[in-house]
């Protein structure tokens, strides 16, 4: 859908809130049936949705889409269609017998409500669907407001889900341009929000006005660190291929790899047999396109710069190594940057990888606690004591050991960030709680203690707390 303005904005939004009002708590049924919609939207268009993508970055692998946007959602259904009924069901929570007697308690999840999501256009089916596969679970209403760069896979996924679900129960909007700023000020029940740590602060900002709860999934530089242990031929095949996924356009890929200074020259090597059997040339159809001009033009100048500031910079496939006019930009290897170099001031997000050689581990755990915490961490060691050591000494907001990205697949574990990578989880269970309301529920019971301490209180008081210190 278009939105004409502001107002017409707030009464979409209405609209929704009146809907769910009317019909507060969908039983198990009608949320199964909602997933299921979803589900057929996927498996009717899979091929449509492919091609929309792909249109929308000049080129997309369609093999690509399917791995990490449409497979995954599937999956996330497949495992809230297994384990609704379980979330649903209200559970049994700890209760003080000497101050409550024989009553009992509950915790009972119910909707929130509306939830608002702005999606990012590097996976805008995954991003959008996947958080909606939890939303619907939890019974929530819900408005996608896709982002600017997506306007193909907006334009689809409006007409793919309007046939399946009424506007009242979900509205994917498109968006011109600058419909961001207005729909982060909607007073939503919930806000998710994925995208930069920059845009991040602006869109929790106009939601602390509404004193709406947001949940942010942003960036971060999130770090691979092998060790010494660790073979770095494997380690550089593992990397590499997620650091080629969407062209690096991911945000848990490798932003920078630490490796052990003797092993620099085996991961390179490693690295760039594995880039030149996977995909050959630039022009290899498995090979994702930058998403726009400006995409590619910053990270052709991270690599100017970094060249101009004594950093050996290897491209990691035959020439040519970039083509302007389908933005498209071979994985380069940078190694041993400066710090002062562009490449190590912000999130990369593209085929470019910083190497940072290093001499002793502790010193780099050192330095990755001194950066903002990332969104995810890459160990790879074999020694089951040095990973609980690395675990312990890095904190960020998820972690895959000895591969990289895999965590983000696993439905059954929250997805999230820490610190200046986000706050809050969804996926799994996690995503049905952070949508949910987990409502206290006590039962006062015939025969409760506290009615025993009231005024005059004589020594009833001293008697509970003389109980207290037995």
């Amino acid at each position: 859908m278009t939105v004409t303005s502001s107002d017409h904005l707030a009464l979409l939004l209405a609209r929704q809130r009146e809907a769910q009002r009317q019909h507060p708590v969908p039983g198990e049924a009608e949320r199964r049936a909602d997933l299921l919609q979803l589900r057929a939207c996927l498996l009717d268009h899979r091929e449509a949705i492919c091609d929309a993508i792909s249109a929308d970055y000049g080129y997309r692998s369609p093999h690509e889409t399917r791995l990490t946007e449409i497979f995954p959602v599937l999956q996330d259904i497949e495992h809230a269609l297994t384990h609704l009924r379980r979330w649903m069901r209200p559970r049994r929570a700890e209760i003080n017998r000497l101050a409550f007697g024989l009553a009992s308690n509950r915790v009972l999840p119910q909707p929130l409500g509306v939830i608002g999501v702005i999606v990012p256009w590097n996976f805008p089916l995954n991003l959008s669907l996947s958080p909606l596969v939890s939303i619907l679970a939890a019974g929530n209403h819900a408005m996608l407001k896709m982002s600017e760069h997506s306007r193909h896979f907006a334009r689809l996924l409006v007409e793919i889900t309007r046939d399946r679900f009424p506007p009242e129960k979900l509205l994917v909007l498109e968006d011109p341009g600058d419909l961001g700023p207005v729909f982060s000020s909607l007073p939503f029940d919930h806000l998710l929000f994925t995208g930069s740590s920059a845009t991040g602060r602006k869109v929790a900002a106009a939601a602390a006005a509404n004193l709406c709860p947001v949940t942010l999934e942003l960036g971060g530089r999130s770090p691979a660190l092998v060790c010494d242990d660790f073979d770095p031929g494997r380690a550089a095949e593992r990397i590499i291929q997620a650091k080629c996924l969407n062209a690096g356009q991911i945000c848990v890929t490798v932003d920078h790899v630490y490796l052990p200074r003797a092993q620099v020259d085996r991961f390179v090597e490693a690295a760039t047999v594995a880039v030149r059997k996977r995909y050959g040339t630039l022009a290899s159809p498995d090979y994702s396109s930058l998403i726009h001009d400006a995409a590619y033009q910053r990270l052709t100048g991270l690599l100017t710069d970094a060249v101009e500031r004594g950093a050996r910079v290897l491209p990691l496939m035959p020439a040519p190594h970039h083509d302007a006019a389908t933005h498209r930009l071979a994985p380069h290897l940078v190694i041993d940057p400066p710090d002062e170099a562009a490449v190590m001031q912000g999130e990369i997000f593209g085929p470019v990888l910083p190497i940072l050689p290093y001499d002793h581990l502790d010193d780099v755990i050192a330095r990755i606690q001194r950066q903002p915490r990332p969104l995810a961490f890459y160990p790879f060691t074999r020694q089951r004591e040095r990973v609980r050591h690395l675990l312990e000494g890095v904190m960020s907001g998820g972690v895959t050991v000895n591969d990289a990205i895999f965590h983000v697949g696993q439905s059954g574990l929250p997805f999230g960030g820490v610190g200046e990578s986000g706050m809050g989880h969804y996926h799994g269970r996690a995503g049905f709680e952070n949508f949910s309301k987990l409502r206290p529920v006590f039962y006062q019971s015939r025969w409760a203690v506290t009615r025993l301490v009231q005024p005059p209180y004589g020594k009833a008081v001293e008697a509970v707390l003389q109980w207290f210190r037995s």
